[in-house]
């Protein structure tokens, strides 16, 4: 579900969660604060799974950049309890939805290190693109600050460090018209059918 006011209590255990996996699993990821993650509940930006017991599950974010031309899907974590249960794709699935619904003509992105992000993105319709395809804006690459791989990206004057950048433009998908929508019908000849 989206986030909201009622599930600012569960900010202190995700960011301790994204900071448990990430040193599991050996790679970088940018840290972010209770607060920032509060924030982004109490704006409608984030996406968040609670069990049935009441027990957080998994949570993702998103942000704007670039005068809004630009949305990164971010912090997708699955608590240990529900991880191997499709849940991962569900929030991703969702908070790509939101991230639609709320900026439906910005180009979407994600950078990361795992492959199964990267597999969940690639069936959402992302492609890999190199990082001058994605944001200039210097205040997301601070938000790189708090990862162990930043001194790589910083080196390569952010044009490269280990995590794969992905990108979904919504120009290079067109919806194409059933010609059978009874919608269709209603167009007067010569009428141009648009794309939806």
């Amino acid at each position: 579900m989206v986030a909201d006011a009622s599930h600012v209590k569960y900010a202190d255990e995700i960011c301790e969660e994204v900071f448990i996996s990430a040193r599991e699993r050996g790679t970088g990821i940018a840290r972010r604060t209770p607060e920032y993650v509060a924030e982004k509940m109490l704006a409608g930006k984030a996406v968040i799974a609670i069990a049935e017991d009441g027990r957080f599950a998994g949570f993702s974010y998103i942000e704007t950049w670039g005068g809004k031309e630009y949305v990164a899907n971010s912090g997708l974590i699955v608590a240990h309890a529900f991880r191997g249960m499709g849940l991962a794709m569900r929030i991703k699935t969702r908070i790509f939805e939101l991230s639609r619904e709320k900026f439906p003509n910005a180009k979407i992105f994600s950078i990361t290190t795992g492959a199964a992000v990267m597999k969940m993105n690639y069936e959402l319709g992302f492609r890999p693109v190199t990082f001058a395809a994605l944001t200039d804006d210097p205040e997301f690459w601070k938000g790189c600050q708090g990862c162990r791989n930043y001194q790589i990206l910083e080196s390569n004057e952010y044009r490269m460090c280990l995590c794969t950048g992905l990108l979904y433009d919504p120009s290079e998908h067109i919806e194409v018209a059933d010609p059978a929508d009874p919608k269709l019908a209603n167009l007067k000849d010569g009428e141009q059918k648009s794309g939806k």
